[in-house]
């Protein structure tokens, strides 16, 4: 059985391999981000470990269609429903609900992912909130 770390460096040389990697995108190093960052308080420290462990739900979505309860009684293997999203189009990427980033799939080791295209701002996620 692989580690996590296992697991992420067999993603970093898959993408690497296939020529898709985003040569702006890049690894943060936690250590590092440690070293540059502004000291936070004790007090600081305290409450932000105390929503570290909290779960989320993070969910791809593929796109949507609005259907009448005939037609949704009506599918059976085989159907096919429109979705309202083109071919091509970015997945959008989903915490617990709230839209935060679109995607593309990427397949490494049989295994579906998504590397994030575009990440939404905090301000434009606090906009839609209101």
């Amino acid at each position: 059985m692989s580690t996590e770390q296992d697991m992420a460096d067999d993603w970093a040389a898959a993408l690497e391999e296939s020529g898709d990697a985003d040569s702006s995108a890049k690894t943060i190093d936690l250590d590092e981000l440690k070293d540059t960052a502004k000291p936070m308080s004790e007090e600081e420290l305290s409450r932000l470990d105390s929503i570290l462990d909290i779960p989320v739900t993070i969910s791809m979505e593929v796109g949507r269609s609005k259907i009448n309860i005939r037609n949704l009684l009506q599918l059976n293997q085989g159907s096919v429903v429109e979705l309202e999203r083109i071919a091509g189009e970015p997945l959008d990427v989903l915490v617990n609900g709230t839209l935060i980033a679109h995607g593309e799939v990427v397949v490494v080791n049989d295994k579906f992912g998504i590397r994030l295209t575009d990440v939404i701002s905090q301000t434009e996620r606090i906009k839609k909130l209101k």
